[in-house]
């Protein structure tokens, strides 16, 4: 398999943890989104949304969106397991990790960034913007997950929840988050970065770090 990505970006990290705990690998192909690498039409024809990750699984298919090319090696490689088997279980980690895929990360990425710049915001409007999406949100995954042991966002095991999780708090942390505001959410994390598959699949460990 082939995974395009880029060390810092958070949904790339998020399917380098699943592959980890899957015990698969993939050959690592860099695209440098602040260069736009990612918008080179060679790598346009694999993915037309110019976004990282794609995978290209050995047989020549290409899967792109983080959480579905997830869910896909959950599906064909089912151990360990990333959802639980109750339905509403299930519903509810996807729900969470959702929250952060879908309504976290999209707008503060380097394609939004990007743009705020183009409409002439200095950059320290940038990075409060960034912080903002980033505290708003992590403050709502925090009340999702209060009522839940743990350690990790949903039981004993982690889960996609845990896969999305781990990623957006470097991201706070990155746009100056005060991320202390988050004790469930720093639980979860913990004891996630136990795991030796969330550790080297972390950004400062990749081939193309900077």
């Amino acid at each position: 398999m082939k995974l395009h990505g880029y060390f810092r970006s958070s949904a790339s990290y998020r399917v380098r943890i699943a592959l980890n705990l899957k015990g698969l690998r993939a050959d690592h192909i860099p695209h440098h989104l602040r260069k736009g690498e990612q918008c080179a039409p060679a790598y346009l024809a694999i993915n037309p949304q110019g976004l990282v990750p794609a995978l290209e699984d050995d047989g020549g298919g290409v899967l792109t969106q983080s959480l579905a090319i997830i869910e896909w090696l959950d599906e064909t490689h089912p151990e360990p397991p990333l959802l639980p088997k109750d339905p509403l279980r299930r519903a509810r980690v996807r729900a969470f990790a959702q929250a952060i895929a879908c309504d976290i990360h999209p707008v503060q990425n380097t394609k939004v960034l990007a743009r705020l710049r183009e409409l002439n915001l200095s950059e320290e409007q940038v990075t409060a913007w960034a912080a903002w999406a980033n505290r708003e949100g992590l403050s709502a995954c925090e009340k999702l997950i209060a009522g839940e042991a743990g350690p990790f966002c949903f039981g004993a095991q982690p889960t996609i929840a845990d896969l999305c999780l781990v990623p957006q708090l470097a991201n706070a942390r990155r746009f100056g988050v005060d991320v202390s505001a988050f004790p469930r959410l720093l639980k979860a994390e913990a004891a996630a970065k136990t795991i030796k598959a969330f550790a080297d699949a972390a950004p400062d460990k990749q081939p193309d770090a900077e």
